[in-house]
C-alpha cells in the first residue's frame, strides 16, 4: 500500500513539474515573439522610408528576438557604421 501511494505522489510531483516547466516555456516564447515582432515593425519601416538598410536574416531576427526596440536600435547604429 505504501508503494502505491508513493507512486501516486510521484507521478502528481511530475506532472506538476512537466505542466510549469511547459508554462514557462510558453511565457518565455511569447515574449520572444512579442520582441521580435516589434523590433522588426522598426526595422522594416526604416528600411521602407529608405532611412537606412539592415538586412533580415537570422541572426538580426535573433538579435531582434532578445533585444526588441532597443536591438533594433543597436542593429541601425551598426548598420549606419558599416559594421553591419
Amino acid at each position: 500500500m505504501p508503494d502505491l501511494l508513493l507512486s501516486v505522489l510521484f507521478l502528481f510531483l511530475l506532472v506538476l513539474f512537466g505542466w510549469a516547466i511547459l508554462a514557462l516555456t510558453i511565457a518565455v516564447l511569447k515574449w520572444l515573439a512579442v520582441n521580435a515582432i516589434a523590433g522588426l515593425l522598426v526595422i522594416g519601416l526604416l528600411n521602407f522610408l529608405g532611412v537606412t538598410h539592415v538586412p533580415i536574416n537570422l541572426m538580426t531576427l535573433l538579435v531582434l528576438a532578445v533585444g526588441g526596440i532597443l536591438g533594433a536600435f543597436i542593429l541601425i547604429v551598426l548598420s549606419v557604421l558599416h559594421l553591419l
